[in-house]
């Protein structure tokens, strides 16, 4: 700051810098300085747009611009809340906070989330599925879920539709809607997956019914913003916000038997009903769908990720429900580090960089049958370089029963091509 007001002083009077500085202040403003080494070195000062109407310097009008505030070899730009990629930076545009404009990348201004609520709000529903056991009543079943697209799809939660017990839909299908303008409708059940926890509903409307935009989960990071929205416990229209925690929450962290499954993992409070409402990033998208939290602790909700529910909506579209190869591995993804300690452990071990270790092979699956061995490490699947669990999942897709060729690394380097063909896994797994 010091070396900021010696630079000032060449060009400015000393009441010149203490009113810039003062009238920032009182605007309630931030001011920071800016010391990366790979960008030039930058003062930043934030001032409400009410202010910057008000700011004058008298004979400096190269001072005073809408984008950009110069001053001398100290670019002054409206203030962003972390630091932009290096590419994004001559793309800023400002802000005026509270105008309902829509932020630049990265910026969360005064009203980011409330404008990014609004946006969703009109499409996110409530619930309500009468249960009963034998023909007697035994309550409700009541959670959230959002309208997806005008023709009244709804997207929610398997838990909140189906008996998880029975494995059926409940009141044969039949489900009360409630909008969040009043509007009511019986919804049906037209697809529901319960190794992921997605179903779709289908309510008709003759007026038009509002929809929600689904966004992408692949370039979500720790710390980013998002909201949950739904009506916990019943009370329609409730937002909460929290930032995400982890982006690949694996269901086996969780304790959870079965296939593998990957959730997002935020601190946004959510509660009983909430299940099938929306996760929303700060610009008014889907990025996830609110599943569960962890009874016994506070800041632990857990999303399935939107990029991971458009591939099961394509599946219901194309087959009327998921399916999912089997080939009966348990794997895990190798880094430096864990490759490194492997070879600590056993000199033995392949020479690779990257690639999918096979600590298990399941007796009678297609893997055993294959010739798959504990210790393999998978460097090439169909014909395609791979380094992560993710990539053998999406290149399987459903290709139930066509061969498929991989290629392993084995103890003293030892490369062994083999054929495995999937099966269908067991829904119940």
């Amino acid at each position: 700051m010091n070396h900021f007001l010696r630079k000032a002083s060449f060009s400015f009077s000393r009441n010149s810098i203490i009113r810039i500085i003062a009238i920032g202040t009182a605007g309630s403003s931030l001011l920071y300085w800016n010391a990366n080494l790979d960008l030039k070195t930058a003062v930043k000062l934030s001032i409400p747009a009410l202010l910057r109407e008000h700011l004058s310097l008298q004979g400096c009008p190269s001072f005073v611009s809408s984008d950009h505030w110069l001053f001398g070899y100290f670019p002054l730009f409206l203030s962003r809340v972390g630091p932009a990629p290096a590419g994004d930076i001559t793309k800023e545009a400002p802000v005026a906070v509270g105008d309902g404009a829509k932020p630049s990348c990265g910026c969360l201004g005064r009203d980011s989330i409330a404008n990014a609520a609004a946006k969703v709000a009109p499409a996110v529903v409530n619930l309500s599925v009468p249960q009963d056991f034998y023909g007697l009543s035994t309550g409700k079943s009541v959670g959230s879920g959002t309208i997806i697209d005008a023709d009244g799809t709804i997207l929610t939660c398997a838990h909140v539709v189906v008996d998880y017990q029975g494995r059926r839909v409940t009141s044969k299908g039949k489900v009360d809607v409630t909008l969040q303008d009043g509007r009511t409708f019986e919804g049906t059940v037209v697809n529901a997956d319960m190794h992921s926890d997605i179903a779709i509903v289908k309510i008709k409307s003759k007026t038009p019914l509002p929809a929600a935009k689904l966004g992408s989960s692949s370039k979500l990071r720790p710390g980013d913003w998002v909201i949950a929205m739904g009506c916990p416990l019943s009370l329609q229209n409730t937002v909460t916000a929290g930032i995400v925690s982890c982006v690949d929450r694996k269901s086996s962290d969780l304790g959870l038997g079965g296939m593998r499954r990957e959730y997002l993992q935020t601190d946004c409070a959510i509660n009983a009903g909430n299940s099938g409402g929306p996760l929303v990033n700060v610009d008014g998208e889907i990025i996830g769908v609110n599943i569960m939290k962890v009874l016994s602790a506070d800041g632990l909700s857990f999303s399935v990720p939107i990029d991971s529910v458009s591939k099961i909506i394509e599946h219901f579209k194309k087959s009327g429900r998921v399916i999912r190869p089997w080939l009966g591995l348990k794997m895990l993804d190798l880094n430096e580090m864990i490759i490194a300690q492997l070879k600590e452990r056993d000199a033995r071990f392949p020479e690779v960089e990257k690639g999918i270790l096979v600590p298990m092979v399941t007796p009678g699956s297609p893997a055993d049958h294959a010739g798959f061995r504990p210790g393999d490490v998978v460097i090439e699947f169909d014909g395609k370089p791979v380094q992560s669990i993710k990539e053998i999942i999406e290149i399987m897709d459903d290709r139930i029963g066509k061969p498929l060729k991989v290629i392993v690394k084995r103890a003293n380097n030892e490369v062994v091509k083999l054929t495995v063909i999937p099966e269908e896994a067991n829904p119940d797994m």
